[in-house]
């Protein structure tokens, strides 16, 4: 028999998730083991085991018809919990008091044996730092609060924004500093629990804007060919905005359980960091500006799944830098797992646009992306370079496929060459051909649509669709394909309904 390749874990003083990439043939369903002794079945690719002891160790199989898997795992140890609304701390969760002193003074107090806990309440905060070797755990009905105030997310960092590294407003949760030359600066650190990590959202971006615009008035009405290169005038002020999580160079964190919602721009953002794993969440953000919910940037092992998405923008969004910046550090996203995630409301899986660096190795499994604008695009303009390769999508739902070129976020100075975009597959994928758009209405579209780049050399070029269905009983749809600048197109056993 195989070996089920790839399987990977995480563990908590109680429980152990193990997850596996799916393979590529026919499975059926897959059976679990705890010491030998079968505890359940799932067609998932991912399983729970719960109740189980502190710091002791555990052989865990996982079997289907074709391929197994053993590994012996520990859970964590016990650790001491260090509630913030008691001494010495004394947050108050009454949605008024301001607890930004008293959080930070308990989460620097948190040992590597020790938990944050935070019961439930509403924790009103500004910009909080975490640091390796931690843990902070919101009890059911905790909701860490971010104000719609700009001054609580002072000092400013160094970020990242639609590629483009420069100072930017603190997040609400901050992890590592940003050094695209440098290691690792923040290392395990989980964020669990069934609560709520809540920022200031629009009226947070609002106000932001409005202080960057007068900031940087003087620039901005000396340089009008660049206001006028970007998509609108808030872009370049808007690029200050905090994130709601802020991961920069940092290794193994994990996002297990939790609610995520209102950020003023992006959600979960991770740039040039390693070994993320975001599982069992939820993301609110339908009406902010940029209010993605997940974006992989310049990171390699970021695991997204069982999660769900009500965004005002993508889903995901992976990226790796922006034109010559982007090409410069040259770090590429790559090795991303997406799988039986649900976008409810939102644009979908993005790749794109800021992909300078190069993205690689994408499995997107179990998905649905149905519900969305944008299905699963891959985008970029000409004047990125890099490249977008070994895309593999399965076994999903997507509103519509669609690899081209935009004319949004195209500001700044171009690189010599086009993009690459290459090597993807597509199977036994449902696209419906209709898309649901802002205002909650379903309008007909091409189903796919393969745009390369007109230069030379750089067409779009093998990309296979095979066991695709495009259409849908529930809604009006069209079954179009628009191919154009393209190679090596492969389409096997296309059907329509």
């Amino acid at each position: 028999m195989k070996e089920l390749e790839e399987v990977r874990f995480f563990s908590t003083t109680d429980s152990i998730t193990l997850y596996w990439r799916k393979p590529f043939y026919e499975t059926g369903n897959y059976t679990l083991k705890l010491d030998g002794k079968p505890v359940g079945e799932t067609e998932k690719t991912y399983y729970y085991f719960t109740g189980l002891d502190a710091g002791r160790s555990y052989r865990l199989g996982v079997r289907c018809r074709e391929a197994k898997a053993e590994l012996e795992v520990c859970t964590a140890v016990a650790k001491r919990y260090i509630d913030v609304t008691s001494a010495p701390y004394f947050a108050l969760g009454d949605g008024e008091t301001l607890n930004t002193a008293a959080l930070q003074r308990a989460i620097d107090d948190c040992g590597a044996g020790e938990t944050v806990y935070v019961p439930s309440g509403t924790f009103r905060t500004g910009a909080l730092r975490l640091h390796s070797d931690m843990e902070l755990y919101l009890e059911e009905g905790a909701v860490l609060q971010g104000t719609d105030q700009p001054e609580d997310y002072q000092p400013k960092i160094w970020r990242r924004f639609e590629g483009i590294e420069q100072e930017c407003y603190s997040s609400l949760l901050n992890l590592g500093d940003l050094d695209n030359a440098g290691g690792y600066s923040c290392k395990n650190v989980t964020i669990r629990g069934n609560g709520t990590i809540a920022s200031g959202g629009k009226r947070l971006a609002q106000r932001v804007i409005a202080l960057e615009t007068q900031r940087l008035k003087a620039e901005l009405e000396a340089n009008p060919d660049r206001v006028l290169e970007c998509e609108k005038p808030e872009t370049i002020p808007g690029r200050a905005r905090p994130k709601l999580v802020n991961i920069s160079d940092c290794q193994n964190i994990v996002l297990s359980g939790v609610t995520f919602r209102d950020g003023a721009c992006w959600n979960v953002h991770m740039i040039y960091s390693d070994d993320i794993v975001t599982e069992g969440c939820t993301f609110y953000s339908t009406d902010v500006w940029n209010g993605d919910g997940w974006d992989p940037d310049s990171s390699t092992n970021c695991f997204l799944f069982h999660c769900m998405f009500y965004m005002g923008d993508d889903s995901v969004a992976i990226k790796s830098g922006k034109n010559p910046e982007g090409n410069r550090v040259a770090r590429p996203a790559e090795h991303i797992w997406i799988f039986d995630c649900k976008c409810a409301f939102g644009h979908g899986i993005a790749i794109g646009s800021e992909m300078s660096g190069g993205v690689r190795d994408v499995d997107i499994w179990d998905c649905d992306m149905g519900k969305s604008m944008y299905g699963i695009e891959i985008k970029a303009t000409k004047k990125r370079g890099g490249y977008v390769r070994d895309v593999h999508v399965r076994d999903s739902v997507a509103a519509r496929v669609l690899f081209h070129a935009v004319g949004y976020n195209d500001d700044g100075i171009a690189v010599p060459t086009p993009p690459v975009f290459e090597n993807c597959c597509f199977e036994r994928v449902r696209i419906l051909g209709a898309y649901f758009d802002d205002h909650a209405a379903w309008r007909e579209c091409e189903a796919l649509e393969l745009i390369g780049f007109e230069e030379a050399g750089y067409a779009l070029k093998n990309i296979t669709l095979r066991d695709v269905c495009i259409g849908s009983h529930h809604h009006c749809s069209r079954h179009g394909i628009s191919l154009q600048y393209c190679e090596n197109i492969t389409l096997e056993r296309i059907s329509c309904l």
